[in-house]
């Protein structure tokens, strides 16, 4: 039995493999896919009938293989972060990207050959996944985009500096409170370092550090070695929470202005108005009252009736 789940392990992997080749359309090139556990496809198949803690490993590892993936595929795309959301019928993944239309293909070619990888990968029945791509609508907020620009950057030859400053101002451009970018490696000569380029103002720690703080690492395989690339990007605060998070900081206070308060003055001037309003009003009724008391005096005492005439004699 272990060595059928093995072998269909393999199958599984070497499908995968081959789909990804025919992706790129070069051959002889190693898969993204790098998983050699055959069990995490059965977990995703059967997620419905195992345990709860079983059922987030599983989830963990299918977005932790499938993120790296995405990465690995789309990073000309401007590939910027995958969301996973399960129902009971089937999976939908959401990819953010700076360029979906780059994501799609041509007559969405790509997306369906993307679809088919992680069915095939996963073990998923026809219809159980769909992809879906979704435009990044803020790119000089997203640390992923950013990494993945400097990386092509440094790729291209540019200098690490000039590339560092470049993103460094963009993001502050793009309306962000704070950044700062880490180059460390083989940046000039045989001896390895690390340079920090930031600007403004970044919380690193904390609560506040979690909500506000967007992170990205890459790594870029130079003549001279692996460089590593660090992006941090302090998100403003949004109360819609379109380009940051709804939260206030907890240190930031607003004073908000005083009510207007009236005089002393117009004060007792509303009182005396009020006063002489109901005095008036009093008046009034009191008058109408001695003038009904007077037309009832003037029409005398009612005439008493007859009891004769009463009874019809």
């Amino acid at each position: 039995m272990a060595a059928d789940g093995g072998r269909s392990g393999a199958t599984r992997a070497f499908a995968a493999h081959a789909a990804l080749d025919a992706l790129r359309g070069r051959s002889g090139e190693s898969g993204a896919v790098h998983s050699n556990k055959p069990h995490t496809s059965k977990m995703m198949a059967n997620r419905s009938k195992m345990s709860t803690k079983r059922k987030f490993v599983a989830d963990g590892v299918f977005f932790a293989e499938l993120n790296e993936l995405l990465t690995r595929e789309l990073a000309e795309s401007g590939y910027a972060g995958v969301e996973v959301r399960t129902t009971p019928h089937r999976t939908e993944i959401i990819i953010r990207a700076t360029k979906t239309q780059d994501v799609l293909g041509e007559k969405g070619q790509r997306i369906r050959e993307l679809t088919s990888v992680v069915q095939k990968r996963f073990d998923f029945a026809d219809g159980a996944v769909e992809l879906y791509a979704e435009r990044v609508q803020n790119r000089g907020l997203c640390a992923q985009a950013q990494a993945e620009s400097l990386k092509f950057k440094l790729l291209a030859g540019l200098a690490v500096r000039r590339a560092c400053y470049g993103v460094v101002r963009f993001v502050m451009e793009a309306s962000a409170k704070g950044c700062e970018v880490l180059v460390s490696g083989k940046l000039r000569g045989q001896r390895a370092k690390a340079m920090k380029f930031g600007d403004g103002y970044m919380i690193k720690t904390g609560h506040a550090g979690q909500v506000y703080t967007d992170v990205a690492v890459r790594h870029v395989a130079m003549r001279q070695g692996m460089i590593g690339i660090k992006v941090s990007i302090m998100l403003p605060h949004d109360p819609k929470g379109v380009n940051g998070p709804k939260i206030p900081l907890d240190d930031v206070v607003t004073i908000l202005e005083p009510k207007d308060e009236p005089s002393p003055e117009s004060i007792l001037q509303a009182q005396q108005a009020a006063e002489a309003a109901a005095a008036a009003a009093q008046a009034a009724a009191l008058q109408q009252q001695l003038l009904a008391q007077q037309q009832a005096a003037a029409a005398g005492p009612p005439q008493p009736v007859d009891p004769a005439m009463g009874a019809g004699f």
